[in-house]
Order: C-alpha cells, then structure tokens, then sequence
C-alpha cells in the first residue's frame, strides 16, 4: 500500500508484515500504513506453510472448511463426553444452522469446564453477536489473557481471535503472527486475512488469504476472503473467488453474499436473491443475509417488506444495527446518499457502540457535502477504534481541505488548494457555472444546491475523498448528486486527459442523480454525462471511437441488458462508457430529447429496467435493442471494414516496402495496409507516404494517437518543409483527439511561423486547456486576444500567466497592462507599469505603457470585463 499522508509527529510501529508509518494523536498510536516492500517477500508458497494435522480440533476445523459438515460432526461425537472442544465444534455447527440456543446450551458447560478454551470463545463471541456485551467480555478477555501469555499456537490463535472481538486489532494482529510464525497453516492466516480486511488494509489480507491457499488450496473461507478483498478492484476476480469456495462448500455463506453483491451492483436483482436464499435455506436466522435482503426492498422502494425484515432480525438480535447499516450501504452503493445518512444514523442509534456503522456514517455525510458533521463523526469513531485506515485517512483529508480556498458564487461552492486558486478560480467556476446553466435549461430542472466542487492536485486525496482508500487508478471525477470532486490539472501529467471535460462529464451527473431522485441507473447517467460531454465541444467524446469499432468487429459489445455489468469490469469499463453514450445518442435521435428526459425521470417515478424503456420511450428493451443494433451498424459499418484486419491483431512488422505496397495496392479500403504502406515510406522521408496516408485517414478519420494518419502526415510535412501541410494534418488531428498537447504544441509553433492567427488560436486554447499552468500558454492565447481586441479574454490569459510564474515577469506585468489599457481600466494599467518598472527601471515597453495611461491613450474602445 502507498503511504498516507496529512498527520504530523510519525514513527513506526509493527502492524501486519510490514512496517507502518503511524502518526501520534492525543493519547493513542494509531496505524497509518504498510510501506513500501521489496520482492523478497516472506510470504506465499515459499513460506512452506503446511496445514497441521493430528488434533481433534484441527481436524474437525479443517473439515468445515472443507465443506464436510458430516465429517466434522461425526468427529466431534466421538470425542468422551464432556470434552469441552468438541462442544466448541457441535455448537458452531449449530450457529451455522441457527440454532443458536442449541449453540448456547451446548456452549455454557463447556466455557465453565474450560474457562479459557474454544468454547469459552465460541461462548464469548454468540453473547456479543446478540449484543450481550457485559455477558461476553469475562469470557474474551480470559481466553485473551491466557492465550496471550502462553507459546502454544492454539492458545495464541484463540487469544488472536479474542482480541479481535474485543476490539483490539493491534493486539490481534500481533498474536496472529505469533501463531502464524510459531504453526502456520490456514485457519490461522485466514483469519488473520479477516482482521486485515476489515480494517482496509487489502494488500496484506490478500497476502493472508494467498498463503492460506498456497498451504491449502481447498481451504473454502480463505477463497471467500479472497473474494471479498478483490471485490472492489476487480468484481469478476472475486465472483470466481467465490464460485471456487462454493464448489468447496455450497453452503459458505461468505461465499454466496459476496457473489450477491456482485449481482446487486450489476442491478440483477433475481440473481441477488437466489445467493440470499441459499443462505437462509441453511440457516433461516442469518442476520447478514437478512439485512441484505431487507436491504434489497429498501432500494426497490418496497418499504413495507424492508420494516418486516427488520422486525424478524429484531426479534433474533435487538440491538442489531446491521440491519439499517446495510440497507445504507447498498443505497449509498445506488447513488442515494442522504438516504444512506439516514439509514445509518438508525444503525448507530440501535447500537452506538458499532464503530463500523458509525464510521459509514462519516463516508456517507462526506458524500453529501456534510463536512462538519462527517468530522465529527469521524472523530468519535477515531477515538473509539484509532486501527480504521479509512476513518484515519478521511480525517485526513479534512484537514488538508481545511487549507483549500472557498470560492461561491451562487448555488456554486468550489474548494481548491490554494496554489491553483489563481488558475482555476479563472477557469473551473465559469465552465462550471456554465454546465449548471445550459444542462438545466435542456432538461428544465434546477437541480438542488449548494452544489460543492472540490478539485485535488493530488490523486491520493481526490481518492480518499470518494472511497476513503488511495488507488482509484483510472477514476478522474466522481459525483454524488450535490457534491463533485476530481483530479485537477495538476494531479496528472499534461496531455493524459482534459479535467475540463471531466468538469462537464461531472455536472451532468449532478443533474441527472437529482432528476431522478438519484435512482437513475449507471448506463444512463453515465451514458448521458459522456454524451454531453461530446454536445459541449465534439472532440472531448471522441477518442473511443476507434475502439469501439474493433470492439464491434470483434463481437464484444455489451447487449443493452448486460451494460451495467461492463461498468464493474476493468475490460469492459471504457467500452461500457462509450457504448452507454452512443445509447443516449440513438434514443435522442430516434425518440427526442424530451423522451431522455422523461426516462431519467421515470426512475424517480419508482420505475426499474424495461419498465422504464417502455413507458417513456414505447418499446420493449428487444426492440430497443434491434434499433440501436441497426444504428450502429449504419454509423460504423464502413469504420468496421476498414478496421477488419486490425481487428485482427497488429499488422506484419516485418515486411518491406515493396510487400506493403503490394498489400496497400490489393487492400484499398483496409485502413491497415494503407497505413503501415504510408508510415513505411514516412519513414524514408518520401512525398509519396501522403497517398496511402490520406486514403488511411478517409477510411478511418477518428483515428487519433501519435501513430495515427493525420500525425504520420503532420511530422513527415514538417520534415519536408510544407509549413502548411503540416498545419492542416495538425488541425486535422486535434479535431479528434482532445487531449493531444504535443502536436498542439506543434501546431502552435508551425502558426506562428506561418502567420496562421485562426489556427494559433486553436492551438493555444488546447494548450490552455490541457495545461492551464503552462505561463507561456497564456501569454500567447493573450496576444492573440490583444490582435482581436478582446479585452475580457487578454485581461484573464494574462493575470493568469503572471500568477502562475513567467520567466520574464517584467513583460508579464506589461502583457497584463496593456490588457487593462485596451479595457479602459487606466489605474490597473498604471499599477502593472509600474510594478514592470520595479523589476526593470530602464524596461522601455513599460516606460511607454506609462507614458499611455499618463496620456491617457489606448488601443480600442473601453470595455467592461470582469474584475
């Protein structure tokens, strides 16, 4: 894991297998994070991990882990009588059904027999799992005492698992190596996985649950923790984590909520159901599995079945929170977040001492904007449980928040570190109030405010602020209905992507989270936030274009009732976007924009899936499907055949000029051979590469990157001299790929030199654009503003480039002045003259600029822009 940040006074303590930096808070040390490793690790097959055998207890727990019940209590039976183990092991067999006062009574004899033993545990454990906490501490707290001062492995683990039930995870995870290093085998790291995983340290729970497997790879639990650990970062790498468990032991419940809520994220929600059912057809009093199911009925709307699953898990535990908790978390999980703030604040009134409810309640107040009240929230549960990486790092994160500057400007709120408040205050505020104004006014709905903006120079703390956790590889916005946060222009390197697109992409979805009450499914609100994003300016939904016709060539485009599920893949994820756009695109086209507007609407109506398709739209999702097949057959079939040998694989690198041309000359419309023939001849410098490079481009002309046509053209004319050849192929290029900030740059330089204002202009707004802290950027959009006798657009450029540091800021002070000048503002004109003449006393252009304002001259009419 990366290194947390923000908290002062570190040091380092022993947590997990690696070393954690820790920050000192009043009165406790509190883990912070595994740092950085070498491949040397200690961990995996290399350790040698066997799993031990020879015990009774060892060998009943291996068998349930097996999945042989039969086995596991047929062992037990034979055990004398009294023997307080195998109670241990008849009475979790009886939990796992249920039966939790056979457990209880099986359970009590036993403890009392052996005060510090399993089932003295087991006994522990069952009263806190109904909420009998005074009844249960005696218990745990013997057993951990007296396992924590032995050597014995057993011992050592049974403390372990006490500790961690205590609530003491530095403790627990301490003991857990010990009996790890002293008798490794896979209860021990399984269970050690567990205590990782729920205190959001995934990489050193996927470490345990791998070593578990490398000494038994049977083990059912370690692959169902495995399941979990993978299931935010790659879903369909835990759902065969947990189908592998399942083949194991039908019955793990781990395994079957986990693949629940793959299925629940997908919205599959008959699919959910089945594994839920499973669940209780073995144990009919299983808490988790019934708040999942209560939880379901919350966010189908069905409020009537969500309060009778409550009353049943009441009635089995009454201080089970969970039940609110989880009906929370899946309603944060389907965008509504001031309902899960509600729903948790019931958890938390139900049972105030769950520090996992109450640290829930902190995310989910971040989500709505609630920042105050988060920390609060965090706080409390800060002091009672300082282990949480996601409650410490979100602590985190407010602090740093705490030093952004607040900008509102009416329903607008926007946040930003104080180093780019000079460059974005320019920019992210306009094009922000702007998406609010054109988005509202097309789907006539004003959306609830304050709308808050935050925008992070650091990646790690945009993650944070959405998940609580680093990573979010890939993620560059994220929306909750009123609160939007991203990656600023600084979090990644120019020319990787367009974090004003990403602004638009993110103010769409503020729109439409709150018109539909924010039950708008994912395809359609990211769908609709993509396709915006391409109605604000075409080339900022373009670069996908060319490989979602390979995709289609391919045959691996999603079906329209399988779409959401491409937005849990990692290789489906881009293409689901896309595809999700071209969708909103057809149904534009074929039933209007008022149609669009009454589906995300009709999701707020309580309307789900081809319910919603047919009452807004008049068809069935088969024949939406038949039309929007037909479109796309129309808007890329000529795109598919000139791809086909792509799609294919990458073309021969091997051959020569002349077999390229032999293949070009047989291939005319393959956008392959036109292109490696052109790129070939390129290469030699050869005029005769603009033939098949041309003919590349009319088959393809989407195709972007710095091996595309129009790039291939662009640097061979510049090579040959052809200032505006270059200029055109250049032009060409940017028109379709809008994150492109090198031939940008390119272009810039060939419009200058050949005296090309409009393309110049082009030029330095994409500079700007992609890299707003670029100084000579501005200074050259700026000039070309001055020539236009655009006041406004000179006065911002120019303060802008002055702010973010030029080389030469005598000059800057003299762009800026004589911005002022042309505006008619002879007192900020003076001031910028004078500040140039500070630097530099004997700077003739600025002696000029102050002899003008004295005379009172200027370039142009005065005019009023913003100050």
């Amino acid at each position: 894991m990366p290194v947390f940040y923000n908290r002062t006074n570190f040091m380092q303590v022993s947590f997990g297998r690696r070393r954690f930096t820790v920050s000192m808070r009043p009165l406790v040390v509190i883990l912070l994070c595994v740092c950085a490793t070498t491949a040397s690790s200690s961990f995996g097959p290399s350790r040698g991990i066997q799993p031990t055998s020879g015990s009774f207890l060892q060998n009943a727990r291996a068998a349930i882990a097996h999945g042989r019940v039969a086995e596991a209590e047929s062992l037990a039976r034979t055990q004398p009588a009294g023997d307080a183990e195998a109670a241990a092991v008849l009475a979790r067999l009886a939990l796992g059904r249920g039966q939790y006062d056979e457990a209880r009574r099986l359970l009590e004899p036993a403890a009392t027999a052996d005060p510090a033993g399993e089932a003295a545990l087991e006994l522990g454990i069952l009263h806190q799992w109904f909420g009998r906490r005074e009844a249960a501490e005696p218990f745990l707290v013997r057993v951990f005492r007296q396992g924590a001062s032995t050597s014995d492995p057993e011992g050592l683990f049974r403390a372990a698992r006490a500790a961690r039930a205590l609530d003491r995870p530095h403790d627990a995870n301490a003991l857990f190596r010990t009996a790890a290093a002293a008798a490794p085998n896979p209860a021990i790291e399984t269970s050690w996985g567990e205590l990782l995983l729920e205190k959001h340290q995934f990489g050193e729970a996927l470490k345990s649950f791998k070593a578990a497997l490398a000494a038994d790879d049977k083990w059912a639990p370690a692959l169902a923790g495995l399941g979990w650990t993978l299931s935010n970062e790659n879903p369909p790498a835990a759902a065969e984590a947990a189908l592998r468990a399942i083949a194991i032991d039908q019955n793990l419940a781990g395994a079957h909520l986990l693949l629940a809520a793959v299925e629940l994220d997908n919205t599959r929600y008959p699919e959910a159901r089945e594994h839920i059912d499973r669940v209780l057809a073995t144990n009919p009093s299983d808490l988790d599995a019934r708040a999942l199911l209560g939880a379901i009925a919350y966010v189908r709307d069905d409020r009537a079945a969500f309060e009778d699953v409550v009353e049943q898990v009441l009635a089995i535990n009454p201080a089970f929170g969970g039940v609110y908790r989880v009906a929370g978390e899946l309603a944060a999980r389907n965008y509504r977040f001031e309902e899960a703030v509600a729903l948790t604040k019931q958890a938390t009134a139900l049972d105030p001492t769950n520090t996992r409810a109450a640290a829930d309640l902190g995310m989910h107040l971040m989500r709505t904007g609630d920042e105050a009240e988060a920390r609060a929230v965090l706080e409390r549960v800060y002091t009672s449980d300082p282990f949480d990486a996601v409650t410490f790092n979100l602590l985190s994160l407010l602090d740093t928040l705490k030093e952004f500057e607040v900008i509102e400007q009416g329903d607008l709120v926007l946040k930003l570190h104080p180093e780019e408040v000079p460059v974005l205050r320019e920019y992210a505020l306009p094009l922000a109030q702007q998406a609010l104004k054109v988005l509202s006014q097309k789907y006539q709905f004003t959306p609830k405010g304050p709308i808050l903006v935050e925008i992070f120079p650091k990646h790690d703390d945009f993650a944070v602020r959405n998940q609580g956790l680093m990573g979010l590889v890939g993620a560059l916005g994220a929306c909750f209905g009123r609160v939007v946060s991203m990656d600023s222009p600084r979090a990644r390197s120019p020319g990787t992507f367009s974090w004003q697109a990403t602004l638009w992409h993110e103010m769409a979805h503020v729109i439409t989270l709150q018109m539909s009450k924010q039950r708008v499914p994912r395809w359609l609100t990211e769908g609709i936030s993509v396709y915006e994003e391409t109605r604000a300016k075409p080339a900022w939904g373009r670069d996908m274009e060319v490989p979602f016709a390979m995709a289609l060539e391919r045959g691996q485009v999603l079906k329209l009732d399988d779409l959401n599920s491409g937005f849990t893949k990692p290789d489906t994820i881009a293409l689901a976007y896309f595809q999700a756009s071209l969708l909103v695109d057809h149904i534009v086209d074929a039933h209007g924009e008022e149609a669009l507007g009454r589906l995300v609407r009709s999701y707020g109506d309580g309307l789900e899936g081809e319910g919603a398709i047919k009452k807004t739209l008049g068809v069935s999702f088969a024949q939406l499907q038949t039309s929007f097949d037909a479109m796309l057959a129309r808007r890329f079939g000529s795109v598919r055949a000139a791809l086909r040998d792509r799609a294919k694989g990458p073309p021969d690198a091997g051959g020569d000029v002349t077999s390229l041309r032999l293949a070009a000359s047989a291939n005319p419309g393959s956008f392959q051979d036109q292109l490696a023939f052109g790129a070939a001849l390129a290469a030699q410098g050869d005029r005769a590469a603009f033939e098949p490079l041309e003919k590349a481009a009319a088959l393809v002309p989407m195709a972007i990157g710095e091996n595309s046509p129009h790039a291939v053209m662009a640097r061979l004319a510049e090579q040959l001299g052809d200032g505006p050849r270059a200029v055109r192929e250049y032009q060409a290029l940017l028109a379709h790929d809008h994150t492109a900030i090198e031939p940008a740059r390119r272009l810039a330089a060939l419009a200058a030199k050949t005296q090309n204002e409009d393309a110049l202009f082009l030029a330095s707004e994409r500079i700007v654009e992609l890299d707003p802290f670029d100084s000579d950027g501005h200074s050259g959009l700026g000039r070309l503003a001055m020539k236009r006798k655009d006041a406004a657009t000179a006065v911002r450029e120019f303060k802008v480039a002055l702010a973010v540091g030029p080389a030469d800021r005598a000059a800057a002070h003299c762009d800026l002045g004589e911005g002022y000048l042309l505006a008619g503002r002879q007192a900020e004109a003076k001031r910028e003259a004078l500040a140039a003449l500070e630097i530099a006393p004997s700077f003739e252009r600025a002696q000029d600029l102050l002899l003008k304002v004295v005379d009172g001259k200027s370039d142009a009419p005065a005019r009023e822009i913003p100050r």
